[in-house]
């Protein structure tokens, strides 16, 4: 897969496309890296797109990238594998956010980054796969050596709960349930690995180490953020996580990919308490 770099002179952002971070079965699995073009190490977000676990590319953060360089936070936003076929249910996407960010620590001294600044941030399918990264795969995991905690993730319009996710697509899609995609089945047929792979089920006293950005719409009519969004905080504050949140009053689902230039969109309402709660744990 080719990579390239170019200098973006405005912001003095450095952008690195097509960056390959591993290879499974043969497919190199890759991402856009934006940079900081200052010297020095920088703290890095792992971006996670959204989708429905079965569609989407890193290009949903191409105007998250150069707004966060430009604000001297490194952005790596990342293809992973989409659930399309039988190989690429859970546990293959998770596996890969956790390689993605095993990589950015292997690879800090080339990156420009500061392996103890690493975060996530996801949005929707990508909230879910951030929160439940950073959640059983932190505190004292190992992973080649390299612990895989994060300091930081800002999730939004996450599922954080496959079981509630999964029946309120009953009522809401139920010719589109995303969970059985997902996961490759039912959980009529297998409730238990549904939990296992829901973050919610993760949130322990373990995991205090990681501060947490929490945002939703409260429009959102795909996923619903009283069952999954609200259920989820209530949940990191019982165990003393550091937790804030931002409700994005009339927001749908699906505008994290919209561009930040636009005064009456969604992100740019999302910006400033994302910016300062990045500032302020990375």
């Amino acid at each position: 897969m080719p990579t390239h770099a170019d200098q973006d002179s405005c912001c003095s952002v450095h952008v690195e496309r097509n960056l390959v971070y591993a290879t499974v079965d043969g497919t190199d699995l890759a991402g856009d890296y934006y940079r900081p073009g200052t010297a020095g190490a920088v703290p890095v977000v792992v971006a996670v797109h959204g989708g429905g676990w079965k569609l989407g590319s890193a290009r949903f953060y191409q105007h998250w990238g150069p707004y966060l360089a430009a604000q001297g936070i490194a952005l790596f936003a990342i293809d992973y594998r989409l659930a399309e076929s039988a190989q690429h249910h859970y546990p293959a996407a998770a596996d890969d956010v956790r390689a993605a960010v095993r990589f950015v620590r292997a690879n800090a001294e080339r990156l420009g980054i500061d392996p103890r600044r690493v975060g996530l941030i996801g949005d929707s399918a990508g909230a879910h796969l951030a929160t439940l990264a950073a959640l059983a795969g932190g505190g004292n995991v190992q992973d080649e050596g390299r612990s895989l905690q994060v300091k930081a993730v800002v999730a939004v319009y996450g599922v954080y709960d496959l079981v509630a996710q999964w029946q309120h697509d009953l009522q809401a899609r139920p010719h589109d349930q995303i969970t059985e995609i997902f996961m490759g089945h039912s959980p009529l047929d297998d409730r238990l690995r549904f939990i296992e792979a829901s973050p919610l089920s993760h949130v322990t006293r373990q995991g205090r180490g990681t501060a947490f950005l929490v945002a939703w719409g409260t429009a959102d009519d795909v996923v619903d953020w009283e069952s999954q969004s609200k259920s989820f905080v209530g949940a990191l504050k019982q165990v003393g996580c550091f937790v804030r949140t931002v409700a994005i009053t009339d927001a749908p689902h699906f505008w994290m990919s919209d561009p930040l230039d636009d005064p009456y969109g969604y992100p740019i309402r999302l910006a400033p308490s994302l910016l300062r709660f990045l500032r302020e744990h990375l």
